[in-house]
């Protein structure tokens, strides 16, 4: 099949063949970052710009990356030393970019719905790379390309998601992406950061991570923002690491090939101890250079011509 969509915004309105497509030329790009020239002609006289209002290093980075591979021409706006810092709008600032020729943009947002806002009004292309606590699709793709390069397959596979399931927007994503491609997603976490509301992502919720953990496939385990902790939503750090942390006991429970994920950054003893992410079983290195073909995969896709052909 071919890409006939204008942007990535939310693998909602993706269908489950749709995320096949990026994820099987996923697999292409990533045999290119295997070459030992890591160059592409493929989008020679595109343009990208990446635009974030938040604080990134790994998905910026990683999108930066990308696009510089493909061949494209690449422009970071710091927002923090641009008119944004004296009150432009997000919709003005988008325009200048639009105004510059650029062929795509990529942005994170503080609020949600920020990307689409873009999409709306602007006739170039738009990736969400996080829009406040609602979505970010490019993180789920990767996650799941991550587990599907290491099984062949998600369909049938028990995928745990752990932690701050509330204000988590890969959370969302995940659930969203591999519920479509036929996993069995569990959310699982303290009852004041997984409400019983959560279950409008359409799968199942528990507290229990010991009980949850017989049988699963995977783990993928969220940074806790240690903000929450003063907030009151759970005792202590100890307390949470203590019934949600990873450990290498909890490690030991995992299927025969299962696997560790986390999106980072890392709060080695809270969520995860070092053991488990420095694991043969963790992925987490592995998802960072997933991270540079998904989102290969995405800007050729959007900009490049819209099919799984990578120009060589």
């Amino acid at each position: 099949m071919n890409w006939r969509r204008k942007d990535l915004l939310d693998l909602e309105v993706l269908s489950a063949d749709e995320i096949r497509l990026v994820l099987d030329t996923a697999v292409s790009m990533k045999e290119v970052l295997a070459r030992p020239v890591k160059k592409l002609p493929t989008l020679r006289g595109k343009a990208v710009s990446t635009l974030f209002y938040e604080p990134s290093t790994r998905t910026r980075l990683s999108f930066e990356t990308a696009a510089k591979i493909l061949g494209a021409d690449t422009a970071s706006l710091a927002v923090a030393q641009s008119s944004v810092s004296k009150g432009e709008s997000l919709l003005d600032t988008a325009k200048t970019l639009a105004a510059m020729q650029v062929d795509l943009v990529v942005i994170r947002h503080a609020s949600a719905g920020a990307p689409h806002f873009l999409a709306e009004n602007l006739s170039l292309s738009v990736i969400n790379a996080g829009d406040g606590q609602h979505a970010h699709p490019t993180q789920a793709l990767l996650d799941i390309f991550s587990m599907r390069e290491k099984w062949g397959d998600v369909a049938g596979r028990k995928i745990l998601v752990v932690g701050d399931i509330l204000h988590s927007r890969v959370a969302r994503s995940n659930a969203v992406g591999l519920s479509k491609l036929g996993a069995e997603v569990v959310l699982v976490g303290p009852p004041t950061l997984l409400p019983p509301e959560m279950d409008y992502l359409g799968v199942r919720l528990a507290y229990d991570f010991d009980r949850e953990l017989k049988g699963a496939d995977a783990v993928m385990m969220l940074r806790l923002q240690l903000e929450r902790q003063r907030s009151g939503l759970f005792p202590s750090l100890r307390e949470y690491n203590r019934l949600y942390g990873l450990t290498q006991e909890r490690l030991a429970r995992l299927g025969p090939d299962g696997v560790v994920l986390h999106p980072g950054p890392i709060n080695r003893g809270v969520e995860i101890m070092s053991a488990a992410a420095d694991d043969a079983r963790s992925l987490i290195e592995t998802q960072v250079t997933n991270g540079v073909a998904v989102r290969m995969a995405l800007i050729y896709l959007l900009i490049g011509g819209g099919t799984a052909d990578v120009v060589a």
